[in-house]
């Protein structure tokens, strides 16, 4: 199962496309299992470097 941590843009979008592959993969097989750890890698780099801003602060900045 070689999956590596996710540190570059480059890493995410070779994520990204492996997971579009699975999609379909069953619950406890080794390609759902396969699928359940790269989207967390996927869900924890996107949070890290696409961060949702807090909805006070964006509904007050759009006022402006």
């Amino acid at each position: 199962m070689n999956i590596k941590p996710i540190k570059t843009a480059d890493n995410h979008r070779e994520a990204l496309k492996e997971i579009e592959v699975p999609m379909m993969a069953g619950v406890d097989t080794p390609e759902g299992d396969r699928l359940d750890i790269l989207a967390t890698l996927v869900e924890v780099y996107e949070l890290k470097h696409f961060p949702m801003p807090d909805p006070i602060d964006a509904i007050v900045l759009n006022r402006i």
